[in-house]
């Protein structure tokens, strides 16, 4: 039985991840940060885990994957994220940094080893709005900063682990969800089934690339 590690997956599309993967029979390791709150994630049958993780509390972090023991992880999904919109703020520009950027890369270093020794694949949910070349319209400074970084911190880890493990970045599309809003484009079940399939595809000659949920390819 495969085995994912996801962050985030309370609600919104790590939820739908964790749905998804467990109906298809893999054992899903389920972090939130307040587990006792995630009534839909415990509700969810097959084989979930759900694990109490704050990303970004790097003790906690580290602790976590040292209560993994020896198990080894077919998948990591860095999902967890936060948006902000509005004016920057320092202290909110921070947070996000945090969140969106270093959370998910420190994760992902700290879990690699893990990853390798199953043959599996590390990804991390970004966004469109953190292509510098696709950034027609300006605003979104706090978010669209956070999830640049994010892209160029994961094409680094691409590049430093190449032939360990492929490394992706993907955009989930425009989705409803509660950061997304009710007026997006496609619902949560697309995405994850888009995406899904674009981490099943991906190989190391993929590895560094920024995706969509169909398997396009997004400009830097």
């Amino acid at each position: 039985m495969p085995t994912v590690l996801l962050t985030g997956a309370n609600r919104g599309l790590g939820l739908e991840f964790a749905r998804q993967y467990a109906g298809d029979g893999w054992s899903v390791i389920a972090t939130c940060r307040n587990p006792d709150a995630a009534r839909e994630l415990a509700a969810i049958e097959g084989d979930v885990r759900i694990q109490r993780l704050d990303v970004t509390d790097w003790k906690a972090v580290e602790a976590f994957a040292d209560g993994l023991g020896a198990e080894t992880l077919d998948l990591l999904i860095c999902n967890a994220g936060v948006g902000d919109w509005g004016e920057p703020d320092p202290q909110r520009w921070l947070h996000s940094f945090a969140v969106n950027c270093i959370a998910p890369t420190w994760l992902a270093r700290i879990l690699v080893d893990r990853v390798e020794r199953a043959g599996g694949k590390i990804v991390a949910l970004t966004s469109k709005m953190g292509s510098i070349a696709d950034n027609t319209s300006g605003g979104s400074i706090v978010y669209r900063s956070s999830k640049a970084a994010l892209n160029a911190a994961w094409r680094s880890l691409a590049i430093d682990w190449k032939g360990r493990v492929p490394v992706a970045v993907l955009h989930p599309g425009w989705v409803q969800t509660d950061m997304g809003g009710p007026n997006a484009l496609i619902t949560p079940e697309e995405s994850v089934a888009g995406l899904r399939q674009v981490i099943e595809a991906l190989g190391p000659d993929r590895s560094g690339a920024f995706l969509d949920y169909r398997g396009e390819t997004i400009p830097w």
